[in-house]
This record gives C-alpha cells, sequence and structure tokens, in this order.
C-alpha cells in the first residue's frame, strides 16, 4: 500500500471514529433530561413546601413552615465562564400557607438604661401567606443526566393575620409595636434530581431575613432563619 493510500485509510479511520463519538455524545445529551431541559429552556410549575428555624437568640426556637407553588423560566442559553458556568432562571413563588410558631405568650425581663423590668410578650403560632416575585436563580452548567444544582436570591413579603414577631403586649392583649407586613429577602442553594423526562425532584436550603422595614413602631425582626424545601417540579 502507498503511503497516500495509507493516509487516506487513516484519515477515513479517524473521521469514523470521530463520527462515531460524536453520535454517542448527541445521543447521550438527546438521552439526559438536564439537558433536554436546558436546551429546550423550559418553564417550571413546582408545588413545594418549607420548613425550618430560627438562627440566634431567643429566634432560635421560632419553627416555620408554608406550602405553596412556584413557576418560572429559564431565560438563556449556558454562558460560559468557568467553573461558574451556567444559566439564568427566574422564579416567582406564592405560598398561600404560611405559619410560624413561636414561645406562647410570656413575661420576659428587660434592661434599659441600666434599669431592669417585667413585661408581657406575645406568642403562640402566626398564620397568613406569601409571595416571593422576584427569584433570580443561576443553574450551574454540568454533564450529568440527573443533578442539576443551583444557587439563588430572592426578596419576598409576608402578611400574618396578627402582627409578626411577637412583642411587648399593649392594653388590649395584642403585640403592640410590630406589623402585619413583613419583607423576607432570602438565599439559598438547592438540586434538581430528574428521575425522568420533565420531572424532577427538588432540595433546597434557603437563609431567610425576615423584617418589616419599620412599618410598625419597633421591628425586632427575625435576623436569620434557615429553611429546608423539598419540591417536585413539571417541565415544560
Amino acid at each position: 500500500m502507498t503511503p497516500t493510500a495509507k493516509f487516506l485509510v487513516f484519515t477515513m479511520l479517524i473521521v469514523g471514529a470521530a463520527t462515531a463519538a460524536s453520535a454517542q455524545a448527541t445521543k447521550g445529551e438527546i438521552n439526559s433530561p438536564v439537558a433536554q431541559v436546558r436546551d429546550n429552556r423550559s418553564w417550571e410549575f413546582a408545588p413545594f413546601a418549607f420548613y425550618g428555624n430560627g438562627i440566634g437568640g431567643d429566634r432560635s426556637n421560632y419553627r416555620f413552615f408554608s406550602v405553596g407553588v412556584e413557576a418560572g423560566k429559564l431565560l438563556t442559553p449556558p454562558l460560559h465562564a468557568g467553573i461558574l458556568s451556567g444559566q439564568f432562571q427566574y422564579a416567582v413563588n406564592v405560598m398561600p400557607f404560611w405559619q410560624a410558631y413561636t414561645p406562647p405568650p410570656h413575661v420576659q425581663t428587660f434592661v434599659f438604661n441600666g434599669v431592669t423590668y417585667e413585661a408581657p410578650i406575645g406568642g403562640g403560632t402566626y398564620t397568613g401567606a406569601s409571595i416571593t416575585p422576584v427569584i433570580f436563580r443561576w443553574n450551574f452548567l454540568n454533564h450529568s443526566q440527573h443533578w442539576q444544582p443551583w444557587f439563588q436570591a430572592a426578596g419576598g413579603l409576608i402578611y400574618t393575620t396578627h402582627k409578626f414577631p411577637p412583642d411587648v403586649l399593649v392594653p388590649h392583649g395584642v403585640p403592640g409595636g410590630t406589623s402585619v407586613w413583613n419583607f423576607s429577602p432570602q438565599g439559598g442553594i438547592g438540586i434538581h434530581y430528574f428521575t425522568r423526562e420533565r420531572r424532577s425532584v427538588d432540595f433546597g436550603v434557603n437563609a431567610v431575613h425576615i423584617s418589616s422595614a419599620s412599618l410598625g413602631d419597633r421591628n425586632p425582626g427575625v435576623n436569620a432563619s434557615l429553611q429546608f424545601q423539598l419540591g417536585y417540579t413539571f417541565w415544560k
């Protein structure tokens, strides 16, 4: 066989191998639920539940539970930035059921300007609803067929039927200085696990700050709470 013929055979073998590898990779992408959602810039619809507790001081005995639904849309193609490569998503969630569980009403000792005194504090279960109209999520680019990690920043609004958090009682026996409206800036990380095409189980952890932004006379708020998310997403 002449050198030219050998070169042609070698070239054909290389091209054939590359074509087969490309076809196999393409087939893998086609069969990947993660890649399908990424490439289609899919919509998501997800029922979910949150459960968590306050962090630090007298807020560590606060508990939180809520259920709701989330809708979102992948807005961009994958953007390449090294280990931070990923895809931008915008989402909104609504929680028609939101509850905070605080210690029952009790008498608490305070110190103000060197003077110690006691005052009654409200407490118990607080019920309301919440909406988070701004969720900016970054879905990391990866080659897994089932796992899609993400992190997010978000901001929400909480309404409760009684002023939250509990505060010193006024003469009529209701919390006096706080507000029924609170804001909930937050950030978190999580992961989608795709059980099949266009279906995923979702796990997340969010650090949530609760504050009335001084809508009431006082703004004791909840400086930090850690809330765990479990959901199930339908991708369209």
